[in-house]
């Protein structure tokens, strides 16, 4: 949920070189000058960080001196112990080899005398086709092939949680219980330790932040930061949530990236700012006298993410809890977020795609996903919607959930749970090859898995509603 107008992403305005990343390829330092300069900051160790199936950061330390290995062979893990990568438990491709990317190396501030890395997933001596870094690579490199960037801002909500002197989770501030929060400055005040937390270490890091509030539900935030390309703004993503688990800790609470965790409240998201720019740097989505703001090529990239948001509710909303998100059920509050609905709207936050300032917002994915793929997904099916020249989806001009209320026929909806999102995923054959089959088949196995598990628990819902009926 966003509750303002944000302007992560601006149509035509962007730039290739921010705080710690390299301008080029050709301008980039040396590994020994990265080395020297990490030294010099007192970095005795390497956080070889890499992204498992289920959107968790993992890795392992390696020494400063051994940077040099792990920039050509990689850190080395037992491929089968990584959710999702599918590998064997013996032979040549059962070792998955997280191979450092250069330019993502950075000194972490709230572990002394650790640089962080990100890692490309390789096993065999080739590139991991289920490592979703690699999978978002390979959309990146479509787009590239046709002379285009996309450019993502992406919005971090998150609840800060911690539990109870029964084991019970609760919000992590116990005074924080107003009916309607939004933007509650009390609530600021008292947690202003972890959000200037936050701030000293996410600016260290390189982030450019914008804003921070507390958003429509107890306990629950919102950090915004500048925009980036698609890669690299998965990367940047998964750097904010290591920062902000190791903040949480510092301050006794838990950060969740659960999508609803209060029964009665709104969830949370993690909206998608999406912008395209052609090699020149013109914003390609963008046309003033469009409808909505939107060129032709914006309209048939929005088309294509409402033709594919069965399937892609799979990939974005990935868990049982997501749908308890995805419902359009009242909020505490009295107000509610969810876009439920498969429609297209100026500044209409009851939709799932939401155009604002000549690009879209795409509002499906929570904080739960794995951003890699889920971005992955988004960029396909936006191709997909281009190469069919699919037509203009019909703009919504109203409140939905006023709609609702008054009894009117409402547009098609998403999927209501986990399992009829896997089903959608499989039969969209389209976006399955578009994105990868190996890692879709990876997903599919591990998420059906998860969904059979809740479906054979017994909750205590159910025992208190029917262990004694009649």
């Amino acid at each position: 949920m966003s509750l303002g107008v944000s302007e992560n992403v601006k149509e035509g305005v962007h730039e290739g070189v921010r705080a710690g990343v390299d301008p080029s390829p050709d301008g980039s330092p040396s590994l020994s000058e990265r080395m020297a300069a990490l030294q010099a900051q007192g970095v005795h160790s390497v956080l070889t960080t890499f992204t498992d199936l289920h959107g968790a950061p993992k890795g392992k330390l390696v020494p400063l001196a051994a940077l040099p290995d792990v920039v050509q062979v990689g850190a080395g893990f037992a491929g089968p112990s990584i959710w999702g990568t599918g590998l064997p438990r013996m032979g040549a491709r059962s070792e998955y080899f997280g191979r450092v990317v250069p330019a993502s190396l950075r000194p972490l501030p709230f572990m002394p005398g650790v640089a962080h890395a990100v890692c490309d997933g390789f096993a065999g001596g080739e590139p991991l086709d289920t490592c979703s870094r690699q999978v978002l690579k390979r959309q990146v490199e479509r787009l590239r092939a046709r002379g285009l960037t996309l450019w993502v801002g992406i919005e971090p909500e998150f609840f800060l949680l911690k539990r109870g002197p029964d084991g019970a989770w609760q919000v992590g501030d116990a005074d924080d219980r107003h009916a309607k929060p939004s933007y509650d400055l009390a609530a600021i005040g008292r947690n202003l330790g972890f959000l200037d937390g936050m701030r000293r270490h996410l600016t260290d890091l390189g982030f450019e932040l914008q804003q921070m509030d507390h958003e429509d539900a107890c306990g629950q935030y919102e950090i915004n930061y500048r925009f980036d390309d698609a890669l690299a703004a998965a990367d940047r993503y998964q750097l904010f949530k290591l920062t902000a688990h190791a903040v949480a800790q510092q301050h006794g609470c838990v950060f969740s990236t659960m999508p609803k965790p209060l029964a009665h409240a709104p969830g949370s998201g993690l909206h998608f700012h999406l912008s395209l720019t052609d090699a020149q740097g013109r914003a390609v989505m963008a046309d003033p006298a469009g409808a909505l703001g939107l060129s032709t090529l914006g309209h048939q990239f929005a088309a294509g993410l409402l033709h594919h948001a069965d399937a892609l509710a799979a990939l974005c909303a990935p868990t049982v809890n997501s749908y308890k998100r995805l419902a359009s059920s009242a909020s505490a509050s009295g107000t509610t977020w969810s876009p439920v609905w498969k429609t297209l709207g100026d500044n209409n936050r009851t939709c799932l795609v939401r155009t604002v300032a000549n690009r879209l917002e795409w509002r499906l994915p929570d904080p739960s996903c794995n951003v890699y793929a889920a971005l992955a997904g988004t960029l396909a099916a936006g191709l997909s919607g281009i190469d069919l020249a699919l037509p203009p989806v019909e703009a919504c001009d109203e409140d939905l959930y006023q709609r609702q209320a008054r009894g009117e026929a409402m547009p098609a909806r998403l999927p209501r749970d986990l399992c009829r999102a896997l089903d959608a995923l499989r039969q969209d054959s389209r976006l399955r090859e578009a994105v990868g089959t190996a890692f879709c088949e990876q997903f599919l196995t591990i998420k059906q898995a998860e969904w059979d598990a809740w479906s054979q628990h017994v909750s205590g819902w159910e025992l208190e509603r029917y262990a004694d009926a009649s």
